[in-house]
């Protein structure tokens, strides 16, 4: 089972120049629909004067959500060759927008395809490459006299321990990669006034 995905680092910004237009590209970490339409609409009001704002984002480790948009450019130009650039590196949640000022001189459908591909590359490449596991949360409660049984099954699974309460009654939300999730899921199971919270 595959729990690995790969994605930028940080934002970036490169500038390609073709034959006196200019391409501004980002690549930009997002984790949804709306982190995508909030970077397009902020690099819109950024670069009004601009001819055209192309982008492609993917999400979700499995790479399954993803669109193109050619902003006005001739149809399969802009979004389709910077999507390519996210697939052939194989990357998720990231949107890559392309900011393009035309300089006077028509580049023709091959001239666009490649100046396009060029500046998201070139974005990507700034960004730097990282992987991150798939990570799955479960939240559950407890008596505490069984707080020693809980304890040391965080301890042999290092989960991330991202909130816990100790009272009488106790609780605690882990995340963990998704190919330990079922070892820790069957192990918590097992330990007695255990329950699971949806």
């Amino acid at each position: 089972m595959e729990d690995v995905y790969k994605t930028i680092a940080e934002a970036s910004k490169a500038i390609y120049t073709e034959k006196r237009s200019r391409f501004i590209a980002y690549a930009i970490p997002v984790l949804s629909t709306r982190d995508v339409k909030n970077e397009i609409d902020k690099l819109k009001k950024e670069f009004y004067d601009a001819r055209h704002v192309c982008w492609a984002y993917m999400l979700g480790a499995d790479r399954l959500e993803f669109r193109s948009n050619d902003d006005g450019e001739p149809s399969g130009t802009a979004g389709k060759p910077i999507l390519g650039q996210i697939n052939s590196n194989e990357l998720t949640n990231i949107l890559v927008a392309v900011v393009r000022y035309f300089g006077g001189i028509k580049l023709g459908t091959s001239g666009l395809i490649l100046a396009y591909r060029e500046a998201a590359a070139d974005a990507i490449r700034e960004a730097g490459i990282i992987e991150k596991t798939v990570d799955i949360q479960i939240s559950f409660g407890f008596e505490y006299p069984f707080m020693n049984d809980v304890m040391k099954i965080v301890k042999d699974l290092e989960p991330i321990i991202l909130e816990q309460s100790y009272d009488l009654n106790c609780s605690m939300t882990l995340e963990i990669r998704k190919a330990k999730f079922d070892e820790l899921s069957n192990r918590l199971e097992k330990v007695e006034s255990l329950s699971f919270i949806e």
